[in-house]
C-alpha cells in the first residue's frame, strides 16, 4: 500500500509517517519505477507500535532504542503487540501511583485553612523516586541470548542450587486445589509453571524476555505467556488464587524487590497467596558474616557471583509484605534459598 492509504487506515497524516521515517523509526519499500513508498503489513504493525508508544509518553529516541533491541529478537506481529499491551499496562501502573498521590494530597489538604508545600512536595517526590526505581532495572544477563541454554543450565546441576527439589518444594507449598487460577511470576521457560498445571492449576506466567517466553510456550502450550515486567503485571487486579516465583527476585535491586511484591498483592484475590523461592541472607548480619568467611577461605569467585546479583534481606521482605497485609511463614531449603508462603489477610 502506499502511503496515502496507510495514512488512511491508522487515522493519521501522511506528514507524520514521513516524519517517523525521517527519524529512522520505519523504513518503507520503494517501488522500482515510481519511487512511491510501499508498505507492507510488517510496517502497519510496526506503526502502530510506534503510535502507542508515543501515546503512552515514550519519547522518540527511546523508541527508536527499543526497535533496534527487537530487531534480532521476535520482530513478529505478534510481539509487536505483546509489547504495546505491556507499556500500556507499565502506564497503567504508573497512573494508578499518581491518582493514589493525587487523592492522598486532597485528603491532607480537606479541612485546612493552610498546606505545608512540603508535605506535597514529599508526596510528589515518592511518586518520582518510584518511577526511576522500575527505569533503572537493566537486563545485565541477557536472558535472550541464552534462553534456549537455560534448561541445561539449571538441570544440568551448574545452575541454581537443587533446583528440581527446590520447584517440588514451592508446587507442594502452593498446595494447588483444582481449578485455581495460578500466576508464574518471571516464568523463564516455564519450569515452575508446567509442574503446577500438572497439579491442576490453570497457569499463567509473564517474563520481560521474549525468547524465554518463546522456550516456555514451545514446551507448555497450556500457559497462558504475556510480555511484561515486575514493575507492572500484564493482568487486572484481584485476578489470581495465588502468584508463584522462583529464582527471579534476586535479579531485582531491594527497592524493586519492593514494588515486585506491591504487584504481587494487587493481582492477588482476597485470601490469595505468594509463594516465593529466591536466593536470601537472613539479614545484613548474615550476609556480611557469610561474605566474611568465604573471603577469609578464599572463594573470591563465589563472593564475586553474591555480589552480581541481589541477594535478598529476608528480613525486609518479611517486613514489606506484612506492610502489604500479607501473614507469613519462612523456611530455608539450602545455603541461600529460602522459601515464604504469604498469605493475604
Amino acid at each position: 500500500m502506499q502511503i496515502k492509504d496507510m495514512a488512511h487506515r491508522l487515522q493519521i497524516t501522511p506528514r507524520a509517517i514521513r516524519y517517523y521515517e525521517e527519524k529512522g523509526l520505519i523504513k518503507p519499500s520503494k517501488a522500482d519505477a515510481s519511487g512511491y513508498r510501499q508498505f507492507t503489513e510488517e510496517d502497519v504493525w510496526r506503526l502502530q507500535t510506534i503510535i502507542t508508544l508515543r501515546e503512552v509518553g515514550m519519547a522518540v529516541e527511546d523508541i527508536r532504542e527499543l526497535l533496534i533491541q527487537m530487531k534480532d529478537q521476535e520482530g513478529s506481529l505478534l510481539y509487536y503487540l505483546e509489547l504495546q499491551r505491556s507499556f500500556m499496562y507499565t502506564r497503567w501502573v504508573e497512573m494508578s501511583k499518581v491518582i493514589q498521590t493525587t487523592e492522598a494530597m486532597i485528603e491532607r489538604i480537606k479541612g485546612r485553612e493552610t498546606i505545608d508545600p512540603g508535605e506535597l512536595f514529599t508526596l510528589a517526590e515518592a511518586n518520582k523516586r518510584l518511577k526511576q526505581t522500575r527505569d533503572n532495572w537493566v537486563d545485565r544477563w541477557d536472558f535472550n541470548e541464552w534462553a534456549d541454554r537455560y534448561d541445561e543450565w539449571v538441570h544440568g546441576g551448574s545452575g541454581h542450587e537443587s533446583y528440581e527439589n527446590v520447584l517440588d518444594e514451592v508446587v507442594a507449598t502452593v498446595a494447588v486445589k483444582p481449578g485455581e487460577y495460578g500466576l508464574d511470576a518471571g516464568t523463564g521457560t516455564g519450569n515452575l509453571a508446567g509442574r503446577l498445571v500438572k497439579k491442576g492449576a490453570r497457569m499463567s506466567g509473564f517474563d520481560q524476555s521474549p525468547q524465554m517466553l518463546k522456550q516456555c510456550r514451545a514446551k507448555h502450550s497450556e500457559v497462558e505467556t504475556k510480555l511484561g515486567t515486575f514493575f507492572a503485571f500484564p493482568f487486572l487486579e484481584n485476578r489470581f488464587d495465588f502468584v508463584a516465583t522462583s529464582y527471579a527476585l534476586h535479579h531485582l535491586t531491594d527497592d524493586q524487590k519492593q514494588l515486585a511484591l506491591s504487584e504481587c498483592r494487587r493481582v492477588l484475590k482476597p485470601g490469595g497467596r505468594l509463594v516465593i523461592a529466591d536466593l536470601m541472607f537472613v539479614d545484613l548480619t548474615h550476609r556480611q558474616a557469610h561474605l566474611d568467611a568465604l573471603e577469609e577461605a578464599g572463594h573470591t569467585r563465589m563472593i564475586a557471583d553474591i555480589q552480581d546479583r541481589c541477594y535478598a534481606d529476608r528480613s525486609r521482605l518479611l517486613q514489606e509484605l506484612a506492610n502489604l497485609g500479607f501473614t507469613n511463614e519462612v523456611r530455608q531449603l539450602g545455603t541461600y534459598t529460602h522459601l515464604i508462603l504469604s498469605t493475604c489477610k
